[in-house]
């Protein structure tokens, strides 16, 4: 089986990327900043790298006066996924430059390397990688319902089968299907 990285990271064609510095300016993450905090303190590497890197703005009325526009898409993706908080912290990358470019790029973290991680990253509105990411979670979604229709033919399977190995491979088979499809449960994987 293919890794995350051969299946999707050494995929993303970088060059979408426009360089406009939004992803960095206006972030948000689905934890509050006292969890972050105590993730960070607790040793969670992912939390010590976000804190190291990006900082809290004071408001949200700050932040909208940046980009208004990414701070309503950020809020109306978190409200959708279920994970928008009252009082969301938005944050900014300590390194941006004026030009947009890093000012650490040779030694960037890899969560910045690896940026859009998912194909279910928020990116602020005209990305480079929004048509990219929305063909990428397309492509899931045909693979879930594929799955969801071997589910199908394997209960057909089991009803005409009277073979107690057989009908146990069936079942582990049923297993391995239903959680590749619990994976995406959080992105609605129920309704596709």
């Amino acid at each position: 089986m293919a890794s995350y990285e051969e299946n999707y990271l050494n995929k993303r064609p970088q060059s979408l990327c426009k360089m406009c510095g939004r992803c960095c300016r206006i972030v948000s993450v689905p934890y509050k900043y006292e969890e972050l905090k105590k993730m960070a303190s607790e040793g969670h590497e992912g939390a010590v790298d976000f804190l190291e890197l990006f900082e809290p703005y004071d408001s949200v009325e700050d932040v909208r006066k940046i980009d208004n526009e990414a701070v309503d898409y950020a809020i109306k993706m978190h409200k959708t996924d279920g994970i928008y908080y009252e009082g969301e912290k938005f944050y900014h990358c300590r390194f941006i430059q004026p030009d947009n470019l890093c000012g650490r790029y040779q030694d960037r973290k890899t969560l910045c390397e690896h940026y859009p991680s998912t194909p279910w990253a928020i990116v602020p509105p005209g990305c480079g990688f929004e048509g990219w990411l929305f063909w990428k979670r397309e492509e899931i979604k045909q693979n879930v319902r594929k799955e969801k229709e071997e589910l199908l033919e394997l209960k057909l399977l089991k009803k005409r089968t009277k073979d107690a190995e057989t009908l146990k491979k069936i079942e582990l088979v049923e297993q391995k299907l239903q959680r590749n499809i619990d994976m995406y449960k959080k992105y609605g994987s129920e309704n596709w």
